[in-house]
């Protein structure tokens, strides 16, 4: 739920929309705007006071609207945010300012709770997230001079949900919001867990550093490469033991609820949009390492109580807050061909909220604006998923390592391909030496266009690729793996990339030459096959089928590209390590629990595994399978 790549400099870091201050190194900064600021602490129901600035525009000849952010991260450098290019357009056009510290973080008095659970509303002293937005918003109607009555909300990540939570029980004077990779379920898809993967390195580093102190407090690794650290740690028994001593409520609450129980269960918003009561933009980018799940199935939520075309959505080719790059034409190595950070901030952002909030222009936006990369266009659409144009093709495992559109026909029991996954080395998910999450030189803002070679020659990675297409291919919509695959083990994790193989020679910048580029992916912990809520050991050598959501995208696959999927067991340490003999909880396993297994990848006519894509016009591009 961050999006910083590093921990230095102010706690705008963290602030509105998350800003990226590594993207922004080296960018020119807009001239300093000409503010006021006003320090409040603003009281909420229960008497507690928030830590509030408010930045108003010198000699406004007009009535202006409230733009406001909350966040967990600190608001002390906002002055420095307001003349950032990724608040160029907004603040050009002219709005009130106001951030501000949640309750129990920074200046805000109160206690911190991590993603506060929706109060009871049947206790009318009960507070959330939502309340006191209502009550800071109230507030800001009756105090800051020359407001025109509408207030309009915005954030990333953390202060995305924020964001969300505001629209629940929205103040009337709440007009339009815009959460940006907003979780929206901790178990099933976004920071801590991945269908019931625990994702390691996120949740133990984002957890110590929001409640060691009030403040952000990293870390200290005492090892050069966080993969040493966490496989010398052994069972996640030990971090209690060796470390956090019981001290980080967050951590307490992983090891207690290892499974989708009604902890889990209760923090998901999902449950809570039951109707749209507030002009919604959702954004999220194909590449974010923290939070893509959350804004598509926020955006797929509010779609079904839609009744009057108030809720949008934009996908980019970003990481997590890629938005707020100064350009946006380049991600890691991958560069995109246009500023698409910069066409979203002036050309949809800035619109959307001079509509709603100044009754400027005439909003026409498409249901769904995404960017096609590899074609490197901006497409719209009418829904999203596409309804039309559209058409679910399977992409099947075959033999010799091939993809074909042609199912198997082999029956024999022999037509599967086999790995071996051992705990005591687990595959690495991005090139070695690891670095924390925070800290100098970190890449985990990027490590999803990681080129992929750097696996090849690991026994426990296997993968299939098609021929070279012999025209472009291009997939819109959700994409799916069904994995028919058994273990000699009684759990095991099954992790599934999807990823586009650049040719070795052909490219105009040499340094893609044979790049593997990750197009979707994703794990699924084995034991919750039948269901997130009841985990169940996997009975050994059977063959399950295991379909694992790859989430949407839009992507087009060039001529003379391969189509590559690539199967693992283990992702370390962004995901835990599965002890591969079942254990009821994971956080308590033994060291002597993590065993070897062999792991099959079946490719028979009656299990055969295959990969579900959405593809936009023809498949004809797919070259036949050669055996």
């Amino acid at each position: 739920m961050m999006t910083l790549g590093s921990l230095t400099g102010s706690r705008a870091l963290g602030a509105l929309l998350c800003l990226v201050v590594a993207s922004q190194a080296g960018a020119q900064a807009a001239p300093e705007p000409s503010f006021d600021k006003t320090e409040v602490m603003v009281p909420t129901r229960d008497g507690v006071k928030l830590h509030t600035l408010i930045f108003t525009p010198r000699n406004a000849m007009v009535d202006l609207p409230i733009l406001m952010s909350r966040t967990p991260y600190g608001i002390d450098g906002m002055g420095e945010a307001l003349s950032s290019p990724s608040l160029k357009y907004l603040v050009q056009d002219g709005y009130i300012f106001v951030f501000q510290d949640i309750r129990g973080r920074f200046e805000s008095e109160g206690q911190f709770v991590m993603l506060r659970p929706v109060r009871n509303k049947k206790d009318p002293k009960a507070v959330d997230e939502s309340t006191d937005t209502y009550d800071t918003i109230d507030w800001l109607l009756k105090h800051v001079p020359h407001n025109n009555g509408r207030v309009g909300m915005l954030g990333t990540s953390y202060p995305g949900w924020l964001t969300v939570m505001a629209m629940l029980d929205p103040h009337p004077a709440l007009k339009a919001v815009s959460p940006r990779a907003s979780p929206a379920d901790m178990f099933i898809g976004d920071d801590f867990h991945h269908n019931g993967a625990f994702r390691l390195s996120y949740g133990f580093e984002y957890a110590t550093m929001m409640e060691t102190t009030k403040q952000i407090q990293a870390f200290a690794f005492n090892d050069s490469d966080t993969y040493d650290w966490y496989l010398k740690l052994g069972s996640l028994a030990h971090v209690n033991q060796q470390y956090l001593h019981d001290k980080i409520p967050t951590w307490d609450n992983f090891a207690e609820h290892p499974s989708y129980d009604a902890f889990w269960q209760k923090q998901a918003v999902g449950p809570y949009l039951d109707r749209v009561t507030v002009p919604t933009l959702n954004v999220a980018g194909w590449w974010d390492q923290e939070d893509f799940y959350g804004p598509i199935t926020i955006y797929e939520a509010l779609e079904k109580h839609d009744t009057k075309n108030l809720n949008y959505l934009v996908v980019g080719p970003w990481n997590h807050g890629g938005w707020n790059a100064p350009s946006g034409e380049k991600l890691g190595e991958i560069d995109f061909g246009t500023p698409a950070s910069e066409d979203f901030r002036k050309n949809i952002e800035a619109p959307w909220f001079a509509y709603w909030l100044k009754g400027k222009g005439t909003f026409k936006a498409p249901e769904a604006t995404t960017f096609e990369a590899g074609a490197n266009v901006w497409k719209t659409y009418d829904s999203w998923p596409p309804k039309t144009g559209v058409a679910q093709r399977k992409l099947y495992t075959r033999a010799d390592h091939e993809l074909s559109l042609d199912a198997p026909t082999d029956n024999a029991a022999t037509a599967l391909d086999s790995y071996v996954s051992d705990p005591k080395n687990p595959v690495p998910y991005r090139k070695r030496p690891i670095l924390p999450t925070y800290g100098k030189g970190s890449t985990w803002t990027r490590w999803l266009v990681d080129d992929q070679r750097f696996l090849e020659g690991r026994p426990d990675v296997i993968s299939w690729e098609t021929a070279p297409l012999t025209q472009d291919v291009t997939i819109a919509g959700a994409i799916a793996a069904h994995l028919f695959a058994s273990t000699t083990g009684s759990d095991a994790d099954w992790v599934v990339k999807l990823i586009d193989v650049y040719p070795e020679h052909g490219e105009s910048d040499t340094t893609l030459d044979g790049y593997q580029l990750m197009v979707a992916n994703d794990v699924f912990r084995g034991r919750f096959r039948t269901g997130f809520e009841h985990p169940h050991a996997i009975v050994p050598n059977h063959v399950d089928e295991y379909v694992v959501d790859l989430h949407t995208q839009d992507y087009r696959f060039l001529k003379g590209h391969r189509i590559m999927v690539e199967v693992q067991s283990s992702w370390f340490p962004l995901i835990d390590r599965n002890p591969q003999r079942y254990v009821p909880n994971i956080f308590a396993a033994a060291d002597s629990d993590f065993i070897a297994a062999t792991e099959s990848i079946h490719r028979s006519a009656g299990a055969a595994t295959y990969i579900d894509l959405p593809i936009a016009g023809s498949a004809a591009g797919i070259p036949p399978a050669a055996h």
